[in-house]
């Protein structure tokens, strides 16, 4: 009897063992660290509430910094500040992918895994991309700028050339308008992470001739609110606005009309899943990180991971304000 009873308490054990070693599997040693390019814009404050959550679920230690505006040399300051904590696995979105480069290479070369999420660093050995198909969504852009104007019109551009994601997007603007040749981008204007110069240039080109442009395409978050403010207080209403992202004040500029769409990302998809990808590379560990797995045909890893995006216009825009609400809500 006493066999048997030994037997099956050993039994009983075995199978209580996964659920002991599931609890057990995140270490207090783990620290992961995201470092978004610009803190005070809701997109990167829904990203940190998706790094956050995600965090307190496998019940690791998570950290967000990053300056509170547009500063590539600071973000980089940053990502030297997060180095020195010695940290699990870092996200980062370079503001500026050149100037970031060599020290996300010396990152991956200390045993730091890096992952670029929003904006890429496709030059760097950071190991792969979360984020949007950033030439994808300028071509859904483009294709509904198109139907707004008609087929003719001239467009001026905002936008921060530093930044990979930004020229994906310009780039996918001018192919998917290569067909419409009477459409022409006449204007690109470095916003240098500023969105006062998106104000200033359309009154200015209100004032100067407001008959010389007829649309306005913003490929970051703040500028399209800068230029819908600017329409409305002139009392401007023959005017196309394209903008990017869904900062609150956009989608009013949708419901009021002046912004005919916005192109939307998932900052808090991409910094979830970075969470989870860079603790998965913690416990199932590569055999090298300084190695170039995209020419790899049987790679661990991906190049890309395409987190989705959307259009949304007036037709949409309840529906996804009452989504991102139940999204934004956390999670126990």
């Amino acid at each position: 009897m006493g066999t048997h009873r030994t037997h099956f308490l050993a039994i009983f054990l075995l199978l209580l063992l996964p659920l002991f070693s599931c609890g057990a599997r995140h270490s207090a040693e783990e620290k992961y660290i995201l470092i978004g390019s610009n803190l005070q814009v809701p997109y990167w404050q829904t990203a940190a509430a998706g790094f956050t959550q995600e965090a307190a679920r496998i019940k690791v230690a998570a950290e967000v910094a990053g300056p509170d505006n547009y500063d590539p040399k600071a973000e980089l300051e940053e990502f030297l500040r997060a180095l020195q904590k010695k940290p699990t696995g870092i996200l980062i979105s370079p503001a500026d992918s050149a100037l970031m480069k060599d020290d996300i290479d010396k990152a991956i070369a200390a045993g730091v895994p890096v992952i670029t999420i929003d904006s890429d660093a496709p030059a760097s050995k950071r190991l792969f991309f979360i984020g949007t198909n950033n030439y994808e969504a300028g071509v859904m852009g483009g294709r509904r700028l198109a139907q707004e104007l008609h087929d003719k019109g001239n467009v001026v551009v905002f936008t921060m050339p530093e930044q990979s994601n930004l020229r994906d997007r310009l780039r996918g603007y001018r192919d998917a308008l290569e067909s419409h040749p009477q459409i022409k981008i006449t204007e690109v204007v470095d916003i240098a992470g500023d969105p006062r110069v998106a104000f200033d240039t359309t009154a200015r080109l209100l004032g100067k001739n407001k008959d010389q442009v007829q649309a306005f395409v913003c490929l970051e978050a703040q500028a399209g609110k800068e230029v819908a403010t600017v329409l409305s207080n002139n009392s401007v209403r023959d005017k196309i606005v394209m903008a990017m992202d869904t900062d609150p004040d956009t989608l009013e500029w949708i419901r009021r009309g002046v912004i005919a769409a916005t192109i939307g990302q998932k900052p808090y998809t991409m910094a979830s899943v970075g969470l989870r990808m860079l603790d998965d590379l913690y416990h199932q560990k590569l055999a090298s990180l300084n190695t170039d797995w995209a020419t790899d045909s049987f790679a661990p890893i991906p190049v890309f991971v395409d987190t989705g995006s959307l259009l949304i216009d007036k037709s949409n825009l309840e529906a996804f304000m009452t989504a991102n609400k139940a999204l934004s809500k956390p999670q126990n």
